[in-house]
């Protein structure tokens, strides 16, 4: 694990520890050897915790960058002492061996599976079929509901307009989004693709989704409430 600010790798570990700070992902806590020290820039303030106590913070600065109130170190928690953690967000880049990783860290608990399918799947909006398919991808993804990925030969794109909304995730890489424009209204944000998916979910690349919260999705003519 790397994590790299300013063009400097300021840390370097094959040990971190893999903390649940939120229910959702890990944070990483790097081994004090491991992490360049020597940048740290005590600020004299505390990050309180009920679980890991009182965490001294300092900010990290190469050259004439800084990252401000970027490291805390919890030296009162026996589990975490002589450990790291740096700000997720604050660092330019972060890598697990020479593969970069967007978003959060990476739940290793966390499992994402693709299936092809002959399932017939069909979307509506405000009463209006905009996607109607027997030969979607659905996509697996520990804690979360089966989502249905279309061919766009089996969209309506005439309904679709492209939307200035990205979002990344760290299984999956970046989605654009689309929102959809039926009955004389616009329904934002409503189905999202990943153009160059990450690797493990290549079978998606090109397809879109709709959520089962926001859209009627029917499977083999059931609806499906995600």
């Amino acid at each position: 694990m790397r994590a790299v600010f300013a063009g400097e790798v300021v840390a370097d570990t094959t040990r971190p520890l893999l903390v649940w700070e939120v229910p959702y992902y890990p944070t990483y806590y790097l081994p004090r050897e491991d992490v360049r020290t020597e940048l740290f820039v005590p600020t004299g303030r505390t990050r309180n915790s009920r679980q890991r106590g009182a965490g001294t913070v300092s900010h990290l600065r190469v050259g004439d960058r800084e990252a401000a109130h970027a490291v805390t170190e919890y030296t009162d928690s026996e589990a975490l002492r002589g450990h790291v953690r740096l700000h997720w967000h604050a660092m330019d880049a972060w890598f697990e061996e020479d593969e970069e990783v967007y978003t959060h860290p990476r739940d290793p608990y966390v499992r994402v599976d693709v299936l092809t399918s002959s399932r017939h799947v069909r979307v509506v909006v405000d009463g209006v079929t905009v996607a109607d398919t027997r030969s979607p991808r659905l996509l697996f993804e520990t804690n979360l509901p089966v989502r249905y990925y279309l061919p766009k030969v089996d969209v309506r794109l005439d309904l679709l307009e492209p939307s200035d909304k990205v979002t990344h995730c760290p299984y999956k890489g970046q989605a654009e989004y689309w929102s959809v424009r039926v009955n004389g209204k616009l329904v934002e944000d409503l189905a999202w693709s990943y153009r160059t998916p990450l690797r493990e979910s290549e079978p998606i690349a090109g397809y879109l989704a709709f959520p089962q919260d926001r859209a009627e999705v029917y499977v083999d003519g059931v609806r499906d409430e995600g």
